[in-house]
């Protein structure tokens, strides 16, 4: 009966220290990837990052490339410089 409770108590004070050292190798969100911005327009088709518009609902749903309501997210201060068949990627959603 000792023994069993030994092992018990081994067991679990492995299990925490599994997860308090697997707790601290989680990073917290680094700069670069917080500092990004939606960027219409050019994302391919079925590789936007959310809704676009009517007849989609999110990720992956857009039916063509450069959809003019389609977003991606582009590393901030990026998108306007970014070149399309279509013309440049805009800030805002772009009338078809």
């Amino acid at each position: 009966m000792i023994s069993r409770n030994l092992t018990l108590t081994a067991l679990t004070l492995a299990a925490l220290s599994a997860g308090a050292a697997l707790a601290q190798n989680s990073k917290p969100m680094t700069d670069a990837s917080a500092k990004m911005e939606k960027c219409y327009g050019v994302a391919m088709a079925g590789k936007n990052d959310c809704a676009a518009g009517p007849g989609t609902t999110c990720a992956g749903t857009s039916k063509m490339d450069y959809q003019k309501n389609a977003w991606k997210n582009v590393p901030a201060g990026t998108c306007v410089s970014i070149k399309t068949p279509h013309g440049m990627g805009s800030l805002t959603p772009m009338k078809s």
